[in-house]
């Protein structure tokens, strides 16, 4: 992985003496993690950190085999895998052998306690044991006899091992077939680099590409802005002066609407103050107060009429008969209103005669 900042190719591109500061500073002066190739210490450091790989190849070892020793077997058995010698003889009797069968475990006493009792003394960050205590365990069983169960525990450590190397073969080449992953194990160091390289390569890609497209995406926004820019000095050259002069126009119509109605409202209340002075509202007054009388007058007489009208009949149950002799009072009045103008007109002629 790169320590230097990852630069757009367009700034290289515009500003051709940085571009050349920069390709040599990264090419020439640096190194890729930062520091200078010219350095009189180099060496030093260089043998330094070669110690510091050798110690820390030491101690992944040391941690591979500790993991190894604490992972081969469960660190907290159950009652079934404990040594039967623990316990009583009548128990032991009273059992069925098939269910003793099942309790005796795959590998040896001895060997089992020294898995169990390894972890706790290789692990680094468990406290350390006093003098004393180390003195009674490595003289007791199963500890005083490490040398002859290093024959026993070497297989089984060894059998750990390659099975976690077959599982990061598996994860490293997971297309190849189960039977042939013990090939890869020799080469799984050069993998593991190979990854890396590839992981920083891509971390490095995925940068570029970032950057590109931050940079395609700057010039589209820009190319977006020109575009607006251009269609509303369009907009403005093709509708702005004549949209301005509408409004113009609309404001100039809608302030003479609004002098007229006020001019009509004026000229309105001249002409009642004109048209209703005071002798003409106290005469219509007077007027008003003469069309009420006029129309209670009106009513009492229409009344006084249905009631004449009611005495003949008219307008009132029961009284059809009479009614009909007033119809036929009328219809002989008006006959006799006829034949009386005859007779008039007969005279008259006689005395023209």
């Amino acid at each position: 992985m790169s320590a230097f900042p990852p630069i757009d190719d367009a700034v290289l591109q515009n500003n051709p003496d940085f571009a050349n500061i920069y390709k040599k500073l990264t090419h020439v002066i640096l190194n890729p993690d930062g520091s200078t190739k010219d350095d009189p210490a180099a060496r030093e450091r260089a043998a330094v950190r070669d110690e510091l790989h050798r110690h820390r190849l030491i101690a992944a070892k040391h941690h591979l085999i500790t993991r190894t020793i604490a992972t081969t077997i469960p660190t907290d058995p159950s009652p079934a895998s404990r040594p039967t010698r623990l316990r009583p003889q009548h128990q032991q009797a009273s059992q069925p052998p098939q269910q003793q069968q099942q309790q005796q475990p795959g590998l040896p006493e001895p060997l089992i306690d020294l898995l169990l009792l390894l972890p706790p003394l290789l692990d680094p960050d468990s406290p350390p044991l006093p003098q004393d205590s180390l003195e009674l365990l490595f003289s007791h069983p199963p500890l005083s006899n490490i040398e002859s169960l290093l024959p026993a525990l070497s297989p089984l450590i060894a059998s750990a091992l390659r099975s976690s190397a077959l599982s990061l073969a598996r994860i490293a080449h997971p297309s190849t077939n189960p039977s042939y992953l013990h090939r890869h194990i020799s080469a799984l160091p050069q993998t593991l680099s190979a990854l890396r390289a590839d992981l920083a390569a891509a971390q490095s890609a995925l940068i570029a590409d970032r950057l590109r497209a931050l940079t395609a995406l700057t010039a589209l926004l820009h190319a977006s802005t020109q575009a607006l820019a251009h269609l509303v000095r369009v907009l403005e050259a093709k509708h702005g002066v004549v949209a301005r002069s509408l409004e113009l126009r609309a404001t100039e119509v809608s302030l003479q609407a609004q002098r007229h109605d006020a001019d009509a409202a004026l000229a309105a209340a001249a002409v009642r103050r004109d048209v209703y002075n005071p002798e003409a509202i106290v005469a219509l007054k007077n007027y008003a107060a003469h069309l009420r009388d006029a129309r209670i007058r009106a009513e009492e007489r229409i009344r006084g009429l249905k009631a004449e009208l009611g005495e003949y009949g008219v307008g009132v149950h029961g009284g059809e008969g009479k009614e009909k002799m007033m119809k036929e009072m009328s219809r002989v009045y008006r006959e006799m209103g006829r034949q009386m103008e005859d007779v008039k007109g007969d005279l008259d002629r006689l005395h023209l005669s």
